[in-house]
Protein backbone atom coordinates (compact mmCIF):
# COMPACT_ATOMS: atom_id res chain seq x y z
CA UNK A 1 0.00 0.00 0.00
CA UNK A 2 1.57 3.44 -1.23
CA UNK A 3 2.18 6.41 1.41
CA UNK A 4 -0.77 8.98 0.32
CA UNK A 5 1.93 11.61 1.09
CA UNK A 6 4.15 10.71 -1.00
CA UNK A 7 5.36 12.42 -4.23
CA UNK A 8 4.25 11.26 -7.50
CA UNK A 9 3.80 12.71 -11.08
CA UNK A 10 0.14 14.10 -9.98
CA UNK A 11 1.02 14.78 -6.36
CA UNK A 12 4.24 16.41 -7.20
CA UNK A 13 6.01 17.97 -3.97
CA UNK A 14 7.21 21.70 -4.45
CA UNK A 15 10.91 22.55 -3.96
CA UNK A 16 10.89 24.54 -0.97
CA UNK A 17 9.22 21.07 1.12
CA UNK A 18 11.94 18.71 -1.17
CA UNK A 19 14.37 21.83 0.60
CA UNK A 20 13.12 21.36 3.74
CA UNK A 21 13.03 18.01 4.37
CA UNK A 22 16.82 17.43 2.92
CA UNK A 23 17.69 20.22 5.67
CA UNK A 24 16.06 18.58 8.13
CA UNK A 25 17.86 15.61 7.61
CA UNK A 26 20.75 16.89 7.33
CA UNK A 27 20.48 19.34 10.57
CA UNK A 28 20.04 15.91 12.27
CA UNK A 29 23.42 14.85 11.57
CA UNK A 30 25.77 15.67 14.19
CA UNK A 31 29.55 17.24 14.18
CA UNK A 32 32.73 15.54 13.37
CA UNK A 33 36.21 16.04 13.78
CA UNK A 34 38.14 15.47 10.53
CA UNK A 35 41.83 15.60 9.49
CA UNK A 36 43.21 17.61 6.06
CA UNK A 37 45.37 19.62 3.99
CA UNK A 38 44.17 23.15 3.98
CA UNK A 39 44.49 24.07 -0.44
CA UNK A 40 42.42 27.15 -0.05
CA UNK A 41 41.92 29.69 2.38
CA UNK A 42 40.17 32.82 1.57
CA UNK A 43 39.09 35.80 4.16
CA UNK A 44 36.47 37.83 2.80
CA UNK A 45 35.33 40.21 5.02
CA UNK A 46 36.11 38.45 8.12
CA UNK A 47 34.18 35.08 6.91
CA UNK A 48 36.91 32.37 5.72
CA UNK A 49 35.66 30.10 2.44
CA UNK A 50 38.52 26.87 2.50
CA UNK A 51 38.89 23.51 0.98
CA UNK A 52 39.97 20.44 2.93
CA UNK A 53 41.95 17.62 1.42
CA UNK A 54 42.67 14.30 2.16
CA UNK A 55 46.09 13.63 3.09
CA UNK A 56 46.70 10.22 1.36
CA UNK A 57 43.05 10.43 -2.05
CA UNK A 58 42.12 13.00 -3.89
CA UNK A 59 38.92 14.24 -1.59
CA UNK A 60 38.52 18.16 -0.90
CA UNK A 61 35.24 19.21 0.80
CA UNK A 62 34.47 22.71 0.70
CA UNK A 63 34.56 24.53 4.31
CA UNK A 64 32.78 27.74 5.82
CA UNK A 65 34.35 29.39 8.49
CA UNK A 66 31.99 32.11 10.10
CA UNK A 67 33.53 35.52 11.57
CA UNK A 68 32.46 34.48 15.44
CA UNK A 69 34.48 31.28 14.72
CA UNK A 70 37.60 33.08 13.35
CA UNK A 71 37.39 35.53 16.31
CA UNK A 72 37.45 32.64 18.82
CA UNK A 73 40.50 30.59 16.97
CA UNK A 74 43.65 31.62 19.01
CA UNK A 75 45.99 29.95 15.84
CA UNK A 76 47.01 31.19 12.39
CA UNK A 77 46.04 29.45 9.42
CA UNK A 78 47.15 29.68 5.61
CA UNK A 79 47.01 27.02 2.77
CA UNK A 80 48.88 24.10 3.37
CA UNK A 81 48.77 23.78 6.66
CA UNK A 82 47.51 20.42 8.00
CA UNK A 83 44.40 20.99 10.51
CA UNK A 84 41.70 19.17 12.18
CA UNK A 85 38.73 20.66 12.04
CA UNK A 86 34.93 20.27 14.21
CA UNK A 87 32.69 20.78 11.29
CA UNK A 88 28.82 20.09 10.48
CA UNK A 89 27.16 19.87 7.08
CA UNK A 90 24.95 22.60 6.44
CA UNK A 91 22.15 22.77 3.49
CA UNK A 92 21.35 26.48 2.29
CA UNK A 93 17.63 25.85 1.00
CA UNK A 94 17.69 29.19 -1.51
CA UNK A 95 20.67 27.87 -3.38
CA UNK A 96 20.02 24.41 -3.07
CA UNK A 97 23.88 24.01 -2.05
CA UNK A 98 25.50 22.13 0.47
CA UNK A 99 28.53 22.80 2.75
CA UNK A 100 30.78 22.20 5.78
CA UNK A 101 30.84 24.88 8.65
CA UNK A 102 33.86 24.35 11.03
CA UNK A 103 33.08 25.56 14.23
CA UNK A 104 36.62 25.13 15.61
CA UNK A 105 39.97 24.45 13.73
CA UNK A 106 43.52 23.54 15.39
CA UNK A 107 46.71 22.89 13.53
CA UNK A 108 47.01 18.73 13.19
CA UNK A 109 50.57 17.93 15.31
CA UNK A 110 52.45 20.28 15.18
CA UNK A 111 51.76 22.29 17.59
CA UNK A 112 54.74 20.47 19.88
CA UNK A 113 57.01 21.02 16.80
CA UNK A 114 56.08 24.85 16.45
CA UNK A 115 57.06 24.98 19.99
CA UNK A 116 60.39 23.46 19.67
CA UNK A 117 61.30 25.40 16.39
CA UNK A 118 60.91 28.71 18.60
CA UNK A 119 62.95 27.16 21.04
CA UNK A 120 65.58 26.60 18.56
CA UNK A 121 65.09 29.94 17.34
CA UNK A 122 65.55 31.66 20.48
CA UNK A 123 68.87 29.53 21.37
CA UNK A 124 70.01 30.65 17.60
CA UNK A 125 69.32 34.07 17.79
CA UNK A 126 71.21 34.15 21.11
CA UNK A 127 74.50 32.61 19.39
CA UNK A 128 74.25 35.51 16.90
CA UNK A 129 74.30 33.08 14.06
CA UNK A 130 70.88 35.62 12.54
CA UNK A 131 73.06 38.44 12.70
CA UNK A 132 73.56 40.94 9.99
CA UNK A 133 77.42 41.41 10.21
CA UNK A 134 78.24 38.02 10.15
CA UNK A 135 76.60 37.50 6.42
CA UNK A 136 79.02 37.14 3.80
CA UNK A 137 78.72 39.33 0.62
CA UNK A 138 78.09 37.31 -2.91
CA UNK A 139 80.76 37.97 -5.37
CA UNK A 140 79.60 39.81 -8.24
CA UNK A 141 80.70 37.30 -10.84
CA UNK A 142 80.92 33.67 -9.36
CA UNK A 143 82.99 31.08 -11.76
CA UNK A 144 81.10 28.24 -9.97
CA UNK A 145 78.25 28.00 -8.78
CA UNK A 146 77.14 24.88 -5.63
CA UNK A 147 73.76 23.85 -5.89
CA UNK A 148 72.07 21.48 -3.56
CA UNK A 149 68.60 20.22 -4.83
CA UNK A 150 66.35 17.45 -5.36
CA UNK A 151 67.27 15.34 -8.31
CA UNK A 152 65.47 15.94 -11.63
CA UNK A 153 63.60 19.32 -9.65
CA UNK A 154 61.70 21.64 -11.04
CA UNK A 155 64.12 23.93 -8.47
CA UNK A 156 67.05 22.62 -10.14
CA UNK A 157 65.35 23.64 -13.74
CA UNK A 158 64.87 26.92 -12.93
CA UNK A 159 68.28 27.90 -11.55
CA UNK A 160 69.98 26.42 -14.36
CA UNK A 161 67.85 27.93 -16.82
CA UNK A 162 67.83 31.70 -15.40
CA UNK A 163 71.66 31.08 -14.57
CA UNK A 164 72.41 30.44 -18.21
CA UNK A 165 70.10 32.98 -19.83
CA UNK A 166 71.88 36.19 -17.71
CA UNK A 167 75.26 34.45 -18.17
CA UNK A 168 75.91 31.93 -20.30
CA UNK A 169 79.30 31.22 -19.40
CA UNK A 170 78.42 30.28 -15.57
CA UNK A 171 79.88 26.81 -14.31
CA UNK A 172 77.57 24.88 -11.96
CA UNK A 173 78.64 21.79 -9.56
CA UNK A 174 75.55 20.91 -8.56
CA UNK A 175 74.84 17.97 -5.54
CA UNK A 176 71.09 16.18 -5.40
CA UNK A 177 70.38 15.06 -1.96
CA UNK A 178 66.92 14.67 -0.85
CA UNK A 179 64.92 17.89 0.05
CA UNK A 180 62.13 16.67 1.95
CA UNK A 181 61.79 13.04 4.27
CA UNK A 182 63.94 12.03 6.89
CA UNK A 183 67.02 11.75 5.22
CA UNK A 184 66.74 15.12 3.58
CA UNK A 185 68.34 17.09 6.35
CA UNK A 186 71.42 14.67 6.47
CA UNK A 187 71.74 14.93 2.59
CA UNK A 188 71.67 18.39 2.66
CA UNK A 189 73.83 18.92 5.37
CA UNK A 190 76.81 16.62 3.57
CA UNK A 191 76.36 18.18 0.40
CA UNK A 192 76.76 21.91 1.63
CA UNK A 193 79.94 20.47 3.10
CA UNK A 194 81.05 19.05 0.23
CA UNK A 195 81.03 22.14 -1.83
CA UNK A 196 82.59 24.44 1.28
CA UNK A 197 85.03 22.56 0.58
CA UNK A 198 85.80 22.63 -2.86
CA UNK A 199 88.04 25.65 -3.82
CA UNK A 200 86.38 26.61 -6.96
CA UNK A 201 82.94 27.04 -5.38
CA UNK A 202 82.14 30.98 -4.87
CA UNK A 203 79.13 30.63 -3.74
CA UNK A 204 76.64 27.71 -2.96
CA UNK A 205 72.33 27.96 -3.63
CA UNK A 206 70.16 25.10 -1.83
CA UNK A 207 66.63 25.29 -3.86
CA UNK A 208 63.66 23.87 -3.47
CA UNK A 209 60.22 24.71 -4.98
CA UNK A 210 58.46 25.58 -2.12
CA UNK A 211 56.10 22.91 -0.26
CA UNK A 212 53.92 22.74 2.88
CA UNK A 213 55.08 23.71 6.33
CA UNK A 214 56.08 19.94 7.46
CA UNK A 215 58.15 19.64 4.38
CA UNK A 216 59.84 22.48 5.21
CA UNK A 217 60.71 21.44 8.47
CA UNK A 218 63.32 19.86 6.98
CA UNK A 219 65.56 22.96 6.33
CA UNK A 220 64.78 24.01 10.20
CA UNK A 221 67.11 20.91 11.07
CA UNK A 222 69.61 22.23 13.93
CA UNK A 223 72.66 20.37 12.24
CA UNK A 224 71.70 21.46 8.73
CA UNK A 225 71.27 25.41 9.95
CA UNK A 226 74.37 25.16 11.88
CA UNK A 227 76.61 23.68 8.97
CA UNK A 228 74.94 26.47 6.99
CA UNK A 229 76.08 28.59 9.66
CA UNK A 230 79.61 27.16 9.70
CA UNK A 231 79.93 27.39 6.10
CA UNK A 232 83.14 29.78 4.77
CA UNK A 233 81.52 30.26 0.95
CA UNK A 234 78.69 32.88 0.60
CA UNK A 235 75.16 30.91 0.96
CA UNK A 236 71.97 31.73 -0.22
CA UNK A 237 68.45 29.84 0.65
CA UNK A 238 66.04 29.69 -1.95
CA UNK A 239 63.39 27.44 -0.37
CA UNK A 240 60.46 29.39 -2.18
CA UNK A 241 58.20 29.70 0.72
CA UNK A 242 56.84 33.21 1.57
CA UNK A 243 54.32 32.15 4.10
CA UNK A 244 56.61 30.06 6.14
CA UNK A 245 60.37 30.89 6.46
CA UNK A 246 63.02 27.69 7.75
CA UNK A 247 65.75 28.61 10.04
CA UNK A 248 67.88 27.98 6.87
CA UNK A 249 66.35 31.59 5.51
CA UNK A 250 67.51 32.73 9.06
CA UNK A 251 71.33 31.83 8.63
CA UNK A 252 72.05 31.88 5.06
CA UNK A 253 73.85 35.23 3.48
CA UNK A 254 70.83 35.90 1.39
CA UNK A 255 68.01 34.29 1.21
CA UNK A 256 65.78 34.46 -2.11
CA UNK A 257 62.47 34.29 -2.26
CA UNK A 258 61.94 31.48 -5.21
CA UNK A 259 64.85 29.24 -7.47
CA UNK A 260 64.14 31.93 -10.33
CA UNK A 261 65.05 34.40 -8.00
CA UNK A 262 67.80 32.83 -6.18
CA UNK A 263 69.40 32.62 -9.97
CA UNK A 264 68.61 36.23 -10.60
CA UNK A 265 70.33 37.27 -7.57
CA UNK A 266 73.81 35.63 -7.62
CA UNK A 267 74.13 35.62 -11.85
CA UNK A 268 74.52 39.12 -13.42
CA UNK A 269 72.64 39.75 -16.40
CA UNK A 270 75.55 39.97 -18.96
CA UNK A 271 73.26 41.79 -21.02
CA UNK A 272 72.54 44.59 -18.68
CA UNK A 273 76.15 44.97 -17.48
CA UNK A 274 77.09 45.05 -21.50
CA UNK A 275 74.90 48.12 -21.09
CA UNK A 276 76.48 49.79 -17.95
CA UNK A 277 80.05 49.28 -19.65
CA UNK A 278 78.63 50.48 -22.61
CA UNK A 279 77.24 53.95 -20.83
CA UNK A 280 80.31 53.99 -18.21
CA UNK A 281 82.65 54.43 -21.89
CA UNK A 282 80.39 56.80 -23.28
CA UNK A 283 80.39 58.72 -19.83
CA UNK A 284 84.56 58.32 -20.05
CA UNK A 285 84.42 59.32 -23.57
CA UNK A 286 82.18 62.11 -22.88
CA UNK A 287 84.63 63.27 -19.75
CA UNK A 288 87.98 63.09 -21.81
CA UNK A 289 86.39 64.78 -24.82
CA UNK A 290 85.33 67.54 -22.79
CA UNK A 291 89.04 67.49 -20.88
CA UNK A 292 90.82 67.21 -23.94
CA UNK A 293 88.73 69.77 -25.69
CA UNK A 294 89.37 72.48 -22.73
CA UNK A 295 93.08 71.37 -22.94
CA UNK A 296 92.84 72.68 -26.21
CA UNK A 297 91.17 76.05 -25.68
CA UNK A 298 94.19 76.79 -22.98
CA UNK A 299 96.72 76.08 -25.12
CA UNK A 300 95.36 77.89 -27.95
CA UNK A 301 94.63 80.96 -25.54
CA UNK A 302 98.28 80.41 -24.49
CA UNK A 303 99.29 80.04 -28.35
CA UNK A 304 97.84 83.48 -28.83
CA UNK A 305 99.50 85.76 -26.22
CA UNK A 306 102.31 88.21 -28.14
CA UNK A 307 104.79 86.24 -26.04
CA UNK A 308 103.88 82.72 -27.70
CA UNK A 309 102.59 84.44 -31.05
CA UNK A 310 105.85 86.05 -31.83
CA UNK A 311 109.29 84.55 -29.83
CA UNK A 312 111.34 86.93 -31.03
CA UNK A 313 109.95 90.06 -29.52
CA UNK A 314 109.87 88.49 -26.35
CA UNK A 315 114.17 88.12 -26.96
CA UNK A 316 114.07 91.74 -28.41
CA UNK A 317 112.28 93.28 -25.37
CA UNK A 318 114.71 91.37 -23.46
CA UNK A 319 117.57 92.21 -25.54
CA UNK A 320 116.53 95.80 -25.34
CA UNK A 321 116.57 95.53 -21.47
CA UNK A 322 119.47 94.19 -21.66
CA UNK A 323 121.32 97.26 -23.58
CA UNK A 324 119.74 100.02 -21.64
CA UNK A 325 120.82 97.83 -18.22
CA UNK A 326 124.71 97.43 -19.16
CA UNK A 327 124.46 101.20 -20.41
CA UNK A 328 122.83 102.75 -17.32
CA UNK A 329 125.33 100.48 -15.50
CA UNK A 330 128.03 101.93 -17.65
CA UNK A 331 126.94 105.48 -16.35
CA UNK A 332 126.87 104.53 -12.88
CA UNK A 333 130.48 102.86 -13.14
CA UNK A 334 132.34 105.88 -14.85
CA UNK A 335 130.36 108.43 -12.33
CA UNK A 336 131.27 106.45 -9.63
CA UNK A 337 135.02 106.23 -11.06
CA UNK A 338 135.11 109.80 -11.45
CA UNK A 339 133.63 110.60 -8.23
CA UNK A 340 136.29 108.43 -6.60
CA UNK A 341 139.50 110.11 -8.75
CA UNK A 342 138.21 113.77 -7.72
CA UNK A 343 138.31 112.29 -3.88
CA UNK A 344 142.24 110.69 -4.93
CA UNK A 345 143.02 114.46 -6.46
CA UNK A 346 141.59 116.26 -3.24
CA UNK A 347 143.46 113.79 -0.40
CA UNK A 348 146.57 114.37 -2.78
CA UNK A 349 146.54 118.01 -2.87
CA UNK A 350 145.78 117.36 1.26
CA UNK A 351 148.61 115.12 1.36
CA UNK A 352 150.84 117.16 -0.74
CA UNK A 353 149.89 119.87 1.74
CA UNK A 354 150.81 118.12 4.69
CA UNK A 355 154.23 116.67 3.04
CA UNK A 356 157.88 117.65 4.19
CA UNK A 357 158.69 117.71 0.49
CA UNK A 358 155.76 120.69 0.42
CA UNK A 359 157.95 122.53 3.07
CA UNK A 360 161.19 122.54 1.42
CA UNK A 361 159.51 123.41 -1.43
CA UNK A 362 158.72 126.85 0.23
CA UNK A 363 162.33 127.51 0.95
CA UNK A 364 162.94 125.61 3.95
CA UNK A 365 165.67 123.32 4.69
CA UNK A 366 166.50 120.38 7.28
CA UNK A 367 169.52 119.80 9.01
CA UNK A 368 170.82 116.56 9.91
CA UNK A 369 173.51 115.72 12.09
CA UNK A 370 174.91 112.45 11.69
CA UNK A 371 170.94 110.64 11.67
CA UNK A 372 169.31 113.10 13.79
CA UNK A 373 167.42 116.19 12.51
CA UNK A 374 168.91 119.43 14.73
CA UNK A 375 166.67 121.22 16.04
CA UNK A 376 168.52 123.23 18.86
CA UNK A 377 172.27 124.39 17.89
CA UNK A 378 173.24 123.08 21.08
CA UNK A 379 172.88 119.89 19.67
CA UNK A 380 175.69 120.38 17.33
CA UNK A 381 179.74 121.50 18.12
CA UNK A 382 181.87 122.89 16.18
CA UNK A 383 183.69 121.38 12.81
CA UNK A 384 180.77 118.54 12.95
CA UNK A 385 179.69 117.64 9.41
CA UNK A 386 176.25 118.39 8.65
CA UNK A 387 174.11 117.47 6.35
CA UNK A 388 171.63 120.13 4.54
CA UNK A 389 168.52 119.01 3.09
CA UNK A 390 166.66 121.56 0.86
CA UNK A 391 163.41 120.94 -1.93
CA UNK A 392 166.38 120.45 -4.73
CA UNK A 393 168.68 117.60 -2.80
CA UNK A 394 171.50 117.91 -0.21
CA UNK A 395 174.14 119.82 0.75
CA UNK A 396 176.76 119.39 3.33
CA UNK A 397 178.54 121.83 5.46
CA UNK A 398 180.34 121.60 9.09
CA UNK A 399 179.34 123.73 12.26
CA UNK A 400 181.23 126.86 12.47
Amino acid sequence: MTDPEAPSAENPWPVAMLGSKIKGYIDRLGSVWVEGELTQWNNARGIVYAKLKDLDQDVTVSLTVWSSTMQRLTEQFAQGDRVVALVKPDYWMRGGTLSMVASDLRHAGIGDLLAQLERLKATLRAEGLFDAQRKKPLPFLPQCIGLVTGKDSDAEKDVLRNAQLRWPQVEFRVKHAAVQGDRAAREVAAAIRELDADPEVDVIIVARGGGDFQNLLVFSDEQLVRTAAACDTPLVSAIGHEADSPLLDLVADLRASTPTDAAKRVVPDVAEEAARVQQARGRMAMRMSSLISGEIERIAALRSRPALADPGVMVQQRAEDLIRMVDHGSRLMQLRVEREETAVHRLAAELRALSPQRTLDRGYAVVHAGDTVVRDPAQVSRGDALRIRVAAGELTASAD
